[in-house]
């Protein structure tokens, strides 16, 4: 089963957008574009707040799985 992780090979800040693009297998900067159009409708802060809250960090054998999987 997939789960929803915080990245911790592809961040900016938390990770939030890098695991939400592994996890939809795609690109994590078109999230990154997404979550500023939200930032500009001013619900971006408090949801990326919210993300890094509830969406726990990968373990670190997983994000070295990531790592080999996109090599």
């Amino acid at each position: 089963m997939k789960r929803l992780y915080r990245s911790n090979t592809n961040k900016v800040l938390a990770g939030v957008c890098g695991g939400i693009g592994e996890y939809f297998d795609i690109d994590p900067v078109i999230i990154r574009l997404i979550w500023v159009l939200f930032l500009f409708m001013g619900a971006g802060i408090i949801a990326y707040i919210i993300a890094w809250i509830v969406i726990p960090k990968a373990p670190k054998r997983l994000s070295i799985q990531v790592v080999k999987r996109k090599k």
